[in-house]
């Protein structure tokens, strides 16, 4: 892997202002650590949540699976324990009817003064769907999701009411629907299917990604934003890239650290024991995590910092790929995806809390003073010159250092 050439311009893809998202925790149990529980530790939530406000994040993504805890509940939970953070909830168009979701988003979005944002998961598994009698094929998911998008706009803005006859969605003078805050509430969409970058490209305010290798998450990127642009939008979706940073004092001792880790995951992994990773087992269907698994095949390490041995431990159950060293390298490589096109990065870990306090406290100051540094000079500044990672052969070193 040869050291690239460092120019202090700013690069034409590089995005101006950045964004971070966390993932709420209900209770302490971890991938690394699962505690058997399918409740919500209220104290523990109250300290995550509180963690994230007082880390600096913008954020957090409240999830939803079949057996998980009620988004939009828990999204109402994190509003009035917080005062800046933005919940994000996620949601199955097959779980609620467009109209009950705009009504719910839309009281969410009041109760928290234009804070709610909302993230559609169409569904990458066919069982998982079919537990909660979802039988829908993958790629009429999409276009359920293409038009759920459309209902939901136009439940927060007709003035009238108005009738629907759709392919899914069939109703006769609804409205006018309950209002946002202020303005519609930003839409959300992940997935890497073709059906997935068509509905994405075309209505989408957000597209998310999984941390994949520098150049092919770009080629991602345009191919969203050309779709966009083919469908005459003016305003291209925002990008969302997701990593789980391992961090610690030095890269050396971040490497200590991911070899424990990707060892007590993998242990977790095969006694099924920590959320959906009990139903992850087999090849997936989703092509977010063929595309991890591949990368993870061919490398376990890719650009500055990215290590896709943690997303080969898990099948790639959801997002898993990690961005490994100290906080400067870490920071230095979250610039490297701000200068492809990111402005939404999430970052979480697997030390969930803990994690989150270090990245506030140690990881995001550190992207948001390049940032302004770059607002302030129009050049980039030394960070990504001067903490190479994986461009340096002790690094590389390091990361197959406790290879078994």
């Amino acid at each position: 892997m040869s050291t690239p050439e460092f120019d202090p311009t700013i690069p034409e893809t590089a995005a101006r202002q950045v964004e971070f998202i966390s993932l709420s925790h209900l209770n302490p149990s971890t991938e690394l650590e699962p505690v058997p529980s399918r409740g919500i530790d209220l104290p523990y939530f109250r300290r995550y949540v509180r963690a994230l406000e007082d880390g600096g994040y913008d954020y957090t993504l409240l999830p939803y699976g079949s057996g998980t805890a009620d988004s939009f509940v828990v999204a109402s939970a994190v509003g009035q324990l917080t005062e800046r953070i933005k919940p994000i909830v996620a949601l199955r168009p097959n779980t609620t009817f467009p109209l009950v979701a705009a009504q719910k988003l839309a009281t969410l979005d009041q109760l928290t003064e234009g804070r709610a944002v909302v993230h559609l998961i169409s569904g990458g598994s066919d069982a998982e769907q079919a537990r909660q009698g979802d039988y829908l094929p993958k790629e009429r998911r999409y276009a359920r999701t293409s038009e759920y998008i459309d209902l939901l706009r136009r439940a927060w803005t007709e003035p009238a009411p108005f009738d629907h006859h759709g392919e899914f969605y069939d109703f006769d003078g609804f409205g006018p629907g309950f209002a946002p805050y202020d303005s519609p509430i930003p839409i959300s969409i992940g997935g890497q299917s073709d059906e997935a970058f068509a509905v994405g490209g075309e209505k989408a305010d957000v597209f998310s990604f999984w941390g994949e290798p520098l150049d092919d998450l770009r080629g991602e990127i345009e191919r969203v934003h050309a779709i966009a642009r083919a469908a005459g939008r003016t305003t291209l979706p925002r990008i969302w890239v997701t990593f789980r940073p391992i961090v610690a004092a030095t890269d050396a001792l971040a490497w200590e650290k991911a070899h424990d880790y990707v060892t007590r995951i993998a242990a977790t992994f095969e006694r099924g024991v920590f959320g959906k990773q009990l139903h992850q087992k087999g090849d997936p269907q989703n092509v977010g995590s063929q595309r991890a698994l591949t990368f993870a095949n061919a490398s376990e390490l890719y650009d500055r910092a990215l290590w896709t041995k943690t997303a080969a431990a898990t099948n790639a159950a959801g997002a898993s790929t990690a961005l490994v060293g100290s906080p400067e390298t870490v920071a230095a490589a979250i610039l490297d995806y701000v200068d492809r096109g990111a402005d939404l990065v999430s970052i979480r870990g697997y030390d969930t809390l803990n994690d989150a306090v270090d990245y506030g406290k140690h990881v995001i100051p550190l992207v948001r003073q390049e940032l302004a540094h770059r607002a302030t000079t129009g050049r980039r500044g030394t960070l990504q010159a001067e903490h190479l990672g994986g461009y340096t052969d002790e690094y590389r070193r390091l990361a197959t250092a406790g290879r078994a």
